[in-house]
């Protein structure tokens, strides 16, 4: 198998890579059986069996799994954990509904409530990002896991070289708050040239890592699977995710809720 000197990590990226096959059969299928859940976000068979494909993977090492489609345990029983995995089976299901593209897979491993490794895949646009303590990295036109293996030394390192001229901010495509609004206006007020992208999923996370965004403020409601992955690219490539009062976002929390944030490079 391919070396990332890391065993955990080649772990979530084949199981990334599993997952990420059954997803895009039920994407070009188009059969998606939608549900709504309890808190009105969708969910279709591509979520759950993305779910128990990773699950029986990452139950290999051991580490107790938090995932947004699996039973969340109670946290008279999580506060145990200080080592964790963190899975989004599927993040940005609407845009997976719309067929856009922007969705990704996510898993994360937490340790003492800090996200030390993380994997973001967006499998219809083949673009994965991953990070661990060896670095944050980028790879272009990965398909499936032999694509990933054999162009592996094509990786690029996080963040990448800055040649942006425009003050940068991602935004959500389908969670665009008056708050984000009214932060943009005061950007544009406070800078000559300010750009707005809106992008689905954590790419938008995943952007400020590489250094193509500049920020990405979140005033709306995420959970730790929506963030944790794409938290420890930011983490390891030298970015940020600060709640409101500039302290870092922690996980495994009583409360799975994260509070409003500001991701920043």
């Amino acid at each position: 198998m391919f070396n990332l000197e890391n065993q955990y990590l080649e772990i979530a990226i084949n199981a990334t890579f599993k997952a990420a096959k059954e997803v895009m059969s039920i994407y070009r299928d188009g059969s998606f059986d939608v549900e709504i859940k309890s808190d009105n976000s969708p969910l279709t068979r591509a979520d759950k069996a993305a779910h128990l494909i990773i699950k029986k993977e990452l139950e290999k090492t051991g580490i107790p799994i938090l995932s947004e489609e699996g039973k969340h345990l109670p946290y008279e029983e999580r506060k145990y954990w200080d080592k964790l995995w963190i899975v989004d089976p599927i993040d940005g299901t609407k845009e997976f509904i719309k067929k856009t593209g922007e969705f990704t897979i996510n898993i994360a491993l937490v340790e003492n409530q800090k996200p030390i490794m993380g994997i973001v895949y967006a499998p219809a646009l083949k673009l994965i990002y991953w990070g661990s303590q060896a670095g944050s990295y980028k790879l272009s036109e990965v398909s499936n896991l032999a694509d990933f293996e054999s162009n592996l030394e094509e990786k690029q390192r996080l963040p990448l070289q800055d040649q942006k001229e425009a003050f940068v901010i991602a935004a959500s495509k389908s969670h665009l708050t008056e708050a984000t609004k009214r932060f943009i206006d005061r950007k544009r007020d406070e800078l000559f040239d300010v750009e707005v992208i809106s992008k689905g999923s954590s790419l938008k996370i995943c952007m400020v890592a590489e250094g193509a965004v500049d920020c990405y403020p979140r005033f709306g409601a995420t959970m730790e699977w929506d963030t944790a992955a794409g938290h420890a690219i930011c983490r390891n490539a030298g970015a940020q995710i600060l709640d409101l009062n500039q302290n870092p976002l922690v996980y495994n929390k009583i409360d799975l809720r994260n509070a409003e944030f500001l991701c920043k490079n």
